[in-house]
């Protein structure tokens, strides 16, 4: 019965996982309160699991975006190439501060970061900063990858570094380092897709070998669940990527912000007022 229960959970964080993984709302911050309402056990595994269910999410955009990113498409000529290069090279220098400071703040993140109090705190202000960023919106100059340099590119993936905290967003924080930047919506949006790929698989990669480490090998049960979730985020993941661009075009981001507010209300609530 234990073992249902936990393929139930699994099933749920999945979802929850490929919904707000791409949008600006805290895919972390979710699957944190919704394990405080119904624990999967034991911690340890959860923590390694959170993380890990993201591939299924990097796979659905590099499934979306193979033909863009694969510098080696036969179908692409030499400057095509050229342009996908490129495109990596961007993302991979979004990367590094990210990379750096997650290194270091790793343990931190896990100890004290992870607290209801911090998520429910942070997706209340990036709430109200989205919204005022789109009462004030800046110019967007930069329209596509192409036109976009590389100090722009390390810019974002600083803002990339506020996501380190959960309830901030990963998407929400690259998003923002777009908008702040003079990109538009949509390539905000995209970028957050790209630099998603190298952040998260390094992240999940860290995970496992630091659980395999001092746990040593997942049992079966644990690694089908790893392998559940992990199918579920990559299929929910391709309708949540497609559902984001698509409002992009014709809407802006406010909408998240309001939600961030009240859901960092009810947290509050929940956790500290009513329990």
């Amino acid at each position: 019965m234990g073992f249902i229960a936990d393929v139930i959970k699994t099933i749920f964080l999945g979802i929850i996982q490929g919904i707000t993984e791409w949008l600006p709302i805290s895919s972390t911050g979710h699957l944190l309160i919704f394990n405080s309402i119904w624990p999967m056990l034991p911690n340890e595994f959860f923590d390694v699991f959170k993380v890990v269910i993201q591939f299924g999410s990097i796979l659905a955009v590099i499934f979306l975006y193979w033909h863009r990113l694969n510098p080696w498409d036969g179908r692409k000529n030499e400057k095509q190439k050229k342009r996908t290069f490129n495109l990596w090279l961007k993302v991979l220098i979004g990367c590094i501060p990210a990379g750096v400071f997650g290194l270091i703040l790793n343990d931190l993140i896990d100890s004290v970061l992870s607290a209801n109090f911090v998520i429910a705190v942070t997706l209340i202000a990036y709430g109200i900063i989205f919204i005022v960023v789109e009462k004030h919106p800046k110019k967007a100059t930069i329209k596509n990858i192409e036109s976009m340099d590389y100090l722009t590119a390390l810019k974002i993936g600083f803002f990339q570094c506020l996501a380190l905290i959960p309830g901030t967003s990963r998407s929400g924080a690259t998003i923002l380092g777009g908008l702040y930047s003079g990109c538009t919506r949509t390539l905000s949006s995209e970028y957050s897709f790209f630099i998603a790929i190298p952040t998260m698989a390094g992240a999940s990669l860290l995970k496992i070998v630091k659980y395999v480490h001092v746990n040593g090998m997942f049992p079966m049960s644990q690694l089908f669940l790893l392998l559940l979730g992990t199918f579920i985020s990559f299929v929910v993941s391709l309708f949540a990527i497609r559902s984001l661009i698509n409002y992009v075009k014709k809407h802006d981001f406010t909408v998240f912000g309001y939600y961030r507010i009240v859901l960092g209300i009810l947290v509050l609530l929940l956790f500290y007022v009513l329990r």
